[in-house]
């Protein structure tokens, strides 16, 4: 009796234990074009693990997956709208997007009858030519996770993102959300000037699980192609993510603790219908 009492709180106190706190490590950088960023995005790269040749779908060994938006068909850009799943269902990389605003879209090639760079040639550049990305009408877009071509929700370790004419300090952020919906970590993205590019990245340093990234770019909007919110707020597009191979989401504590207490009433079950010796 004793033991089985001794071996069922030490599972309780376990299983109802705080997590950790987060020990996100960031990744960041920022200037005047890509040779100022890539560095860092290579050091990223280097910390998640999968080297630098990509396989189908922005695969990199099942380690890390990558989105640079250039495998975009013309159909699916400037001006028409880029699907949220897109990066799930036509390309599956595991990766969902969702906006306040009224969708997303992906900038145009040169030949298109699109203007490239979303018409606004004097503030934007691209990282790796030549489309860009950006949630329309709403300066935020969050990026949610699922086992690659599935509906089962999924988790992360890792998520970087590089951005576009960021001009203004604070305003163009990134944060992180864990499978409870806690933030575990938020930080400013660096400022990079005007047409300059921005590199922020963190990689879960203490087994931290990643299920949903907000990015807020600037203050201002693009509601279509030449058409800015407004014409006084700064302006953030965004160009690759990178991020670590989504996993299959595990039971959150609160359920892992009530499977506990489950186990718990088992074995009083037990106890109490083995016959006295």
């Amino acid at each position: 009796m004793n033991l089985i009492c001794k071996s069922a709180g030490a599972l309780a106190a376990m299983l109802l234990a705080p997590a950790a706190g987060a020990a996100l490590l960031t990744f960041e950088a920022a200037g005047a074009n890509a040779a100022a960023i890539t560095p860092t995005r290579d050091a990223f790269r280097a910390a998640v693990g999968g080297g630098t040749t990509a396989g189908a779908n922005g695969s990199f060994g099942g380690l890390r997956r990558e989105i640079n938006w250039d495998g975009v068909p013309d159909i699916r850009a400037d001006p028409n709208p880029l699907p949220a799943d897109f990066f799930n269902v036509n390309s599956p990389r595991g990766a969902v997007f969702t906006t306040p605003g009224t969708g997303f879209l992906v900038s145009a090639n040169s030949g298109q009858a699109s203007p490239v760079l979303f018409g606004f040639p004097n503030d934007f550049q691209t990282f790796s030519p030549q489309r860009l990305f950006t949630a329309v009408n709403s300066n935020i877009t969050d990026v949610s996770f699922f086992v690659p071509g599935t509906t089962i929700a999924a988790t992360t370790s890792a998520f970087a993102a590089i951005f576009v004419d960021v001009e203004v300090a604070g305003l163009t952020t990134m944060e992180f959300f864990d499978e409870s919906g806690s933030s575990i970590l938020s930080r400013d993205v660096l400022v990079g000037g005007n047409q300059g590019l921005s590199f922020l990245g963190a990689v879960a340093g203490a087994g931290e699980r990643i299920s949903r990234v907000r990015l807020t770019s600037g203050a201002n909007t693009i509601v279509a192609n030449g058409t800015l919110g407004n014409p006084n707020d700064d302006v953030v597009v965004m160009d690759d993510f990178l991020y670590a191979e989504p996993r299959r989401a595990v039971p959150e504590p609160s359920g892992l603790a009530l499977a506990g207490l489950g186990l718990l009433g088992g074995l009083h079950w037990l106890r109490r219908r083995r016959p006295d010796a």
